[in-house]
């Protein structure tokens, strides 16, 4: 077997002190946050699409990005070294799971039944890997975007030939990610939407995606799969309009079309952000509601209207991000990155030097997010921001014991000029700059 990072080092903690770049500064996998180990509270993945598969081709150029286990003429021995090279670069990392789209791992035959033995064939190999490394699989997913049957969407395709590949394709990739011992499994709906009303049967498409998750939850069951499932929320590109548009989307479809019981969310940062929503946004709704269950770990530029999956480094959202983890208790699977280095950067250790800055990023969020939830000082003044209601008409209000006619007696002799104590944004800010910039 090839040696693909034979000349990088292990990647360990230096210290906020170390001047080398190939070292973690703030993340310590071993360190004990709210009594779990830093490894544990984040569960790092790295996304094999992104780092492993990705040659830096976009709409405008062709692949720049020489990596050489790519280098192989035959489909199969391309396909062994590419889970070759995704586990020697997560042992040099340090990281103890990735994520895989099957169509990723394994190339596409002229007919499903060739798939799947194309597919058997490389999970076999993973599984080679597994008995001897402590890298695991996070989570699985079928790619029903790229092949041209799928131009109209999978699960919501106006073909039903479609509809039934797709199925098929989702049977096979629960069934492999069941047999790598995956934590999860991720429906991520990329063309599941519509370009234009006028061809489109709204009523119908919703109805079959419904359809379609009920089956693959039932399958699920059936060979005993005891993994999450996942929904991960997209508003657009490359559609104009998802139907997993976002966290409210997705828990509403769930709602009505009763799948709530089967479901949870792989929220992404870059989908928040396409959304017109803040990612600790998405991760907050989906809390409150007991369905954060995973994280897609990225950023977007703001500057850009579409998906540009950067690595995460803005440490005041991975702050916010962790603190929403906390709050729910963990995370069922973990944080996926859903990452790409840029186009220009495509030396082998630009790989290393982005998930390094993303892994220190949520590491230093984690350490803010629990001290801000030690200290309570956010706690504490949602506290007395809504205490009216945890008292007099307000309880009564929370507990359902006044209507509109008790209402209205209660506020008619009342001055009408007053208003509600000051909501000091700007205070609570500070409060953030201020743990951020102590953290050791």
């Amino acid at each position: 077997m090839e040696k693909f990072f034979k000349d990088f080092p292990k990647i360990i903690y230096e210290g906020p002190r170390s001047k080398n770049p190939l070292s973690f500064k703030y993340y310590n996998p071993e360190e004990v946050i709210l009594g779990k180990a830093m490894k544990d509270h984040l569960r790092f993945a790295v996304a094999f699409w992104h780092t492993i598969r990705n040659e830096g081709t976009d709409p405008f150029g062709l692949p720049v990005m020489d990596r050489p286990w790519m280098k192989y003429s035959d489909v199969m021995d391309q396909s062994f070294a590419k889970i070759d090279a995704v586990f020697e670069f997560c042992e040099k990392l340090g990281v103890e799971y990735f994520t895989f789209h099957d169509r990723d791992i394994a190339p596409e035959g002229e007919k499903p039944r060739k798939s799947n033995e194309i597919l058997d064939k490389v999970v076999d190999h993973i599984k080679e890997h597994m008995k001897s490394s402590n890298v695991k699989l996070l989570w699985g997913t079928a790619n029903l975007t790229a092949h041209p049957r799928y131009a109209q969407g999978a699960a919501t395709s106006p073909d039903a030939n479609v509809f039934a590949y797709a199925a098929a394709q989702v049977k096979k990739a629960m069934e492999v990610t069941k047999k790598l011992g995956g934590l999860g499994y991720v429906f991520w709906g990329g063309r599941e939407g519509y370009e234009t009303l006028l061809n489109t049967d709204m009523e119908l498409e919703l109805n079959n995606y419904a359809r379609f998750l009920k089956m693959a939850s039932e399958y699920a069951k059936k060979i005993g799969f005891k993994g999450i499932l996942m929904i991960e929320p997209k508003p657009k590109e490359p559609t104009k309009h998802q139907y997993d548009f976002d966290s409210a989307h997705v828990l509403g479809f769930l709602k009505i079309h009763g799948l709530w019981d089967d479901f949870k969310l792989n929220i992404e940062a870059n989908h928040a952000t396409l959304a017109g929503h803040t990612f600790s946004h998405e991760l907050r709704f989906a809390r409150i509601h007991g369905k954060l269950a995973s994280i897609d770990a990225n950023q977007g530029d703001l500057l850009l209207g579409w998906d540009t999956d950067q690595f995460p480094i803005n440490i005041y959202e991975t702050s916010l991000a962790m603190y929403e983890v906390l709050k729910s208790g963990g995370l069922d699977c973990g944080l996926n990155f859903d990452a790409k280095v840029r186009r220009s950067s495509y030396d082998l250790e630009d790989l290393f030097y982005a998930h390094i800055a993303a892994m220190d990023a949520f590491a230093v969020g984690l350490k803010v997010a629990a001290r801000l939830l030690e200290d309570g000082v956010l706690e504490e003044f949602l506290r007395e921001r809504y205490s009216s209601y945890s008292n007099g008409v307000g309880k009564d209000i929370v507990e359902g014991r006044i209507d509109f006619e008790g209402l209205e007696k209660y506020v008619l002799d009342k001055p009408s000029n007053f208003k509600p104590n000051s909501g000091k944004q700007e205070y609570l800010e500070r409060v953030i700059n201020d743990y951020l910039l102590s953290v050791e």
